[in-house]
């Protein structure tokens, strides 16, 4: 698995991911709030499958 994701990208992910997971653990949002986890661990591995089906890549050290 090579990175695909950039710094940027990475770090939106993890916050957009830790709010929808807190956002559904505090009960402000329904039990889907947990979809976070995907953007969580996209965003702490630096890999995201999607961005390799759509020949996507953030990350400007692993460019190809």
């Amino acid at each position: 698995m090579k990175k695909n994701e950039g710094s940027l990208d990475r770090a939106l992910r993890v916050v957009a991911g830790v709010a929808l997971i807190g956002l559904a653990a505090s009960g402000n949002i329904g039990a889907w709030g947990y979809i976070g986890v995907v953007p969580l661990l996209t965003g702490a591995l630096g890999y995201c499958p999607l961005y390799t089906i759509l020949g996507f890549n953030t990350c400007p050290l692993e460019r190809e």
